[in-house]
């Protein structure tokens, strides 16, 4: 009797399947965060703002 070979790592087809997938999540890149960009340009403007104030007093 001929046993058929147990592969752990599933057949050809499921990993060329697996390989021809899109990636689930987006790649991330090393580029400028807009989010802390703003955050600093709302802050340079509060500080602006509250020395115009100030100065006017």
């Amino acid at each position: 009797m001929s046993q058929i070979p147990n592969d752990p790592a599933g057949t050809t087809q499921q990993f060329e399947n697996f390989a021809r997938q899109t990636p689930q999540q987006p790649v991330k890149t090393s580029g400028v965060n807009m989010g802390l960009v703003i955050g600093v340009v709302a802050v340079v403007a509060v500080v602006a703002i509250a020395a115009i104030a100030f100065m006017m007093v």
